[in-house]
């Protein structure tokens, strides 16, 4: 087991992408949104991953910032999804749960690596 597969944030992103795969497997939705929350979320986790090889604190932080910031996306996605009606105010309140302890734990990461 790598040493990533241990971290809590990682489980958690992965736990994420697992449920945004679950939404566009779900919901007949276009492809467009299909492919960018796919690529969104499976963004989260691996730059997680890929982060936590990094030597320096400069390209830790890099990575885990890209992981924050493709969890923006994915919050966008899925807000406009709720306001369009395509999911429902269960699925979003639980999206925006899980994503919104992600973005706080990576924070802090980020904030330490500074």
């Amino acid at each position: 087991m790598f040493d990533f597969q241990k971290l809590e944030v990682y489980k958690k992103a992965k736990l994420f992408h697992a449920n945004c795969k679950k939404i566009l497997l779900e919901k007949k939705l276009e492809k467009f949104v299909i492919d960018q929350l796919g690529r969104a979320s499976l963004s989260v986790p691996l730059n997680i991953a890929e982060g936590s090889g990094k030597f320096s604190k400069a390209d830790r932080k890099n990575y885990f910032t890209t992981a924050r910031a493709s969890l923006f996306e994915c919050v966008a996605i899925v807000d406009i999804l709720k306001e369009s009606g395509r999911i429902s105010e269960v699925e979003f309140d639980q999206m925006m749960k899980e994503a919104d302890e992600l973005s706080r734990i990576l924070y802090v990461m980020i904030k330490n690596l500074t």
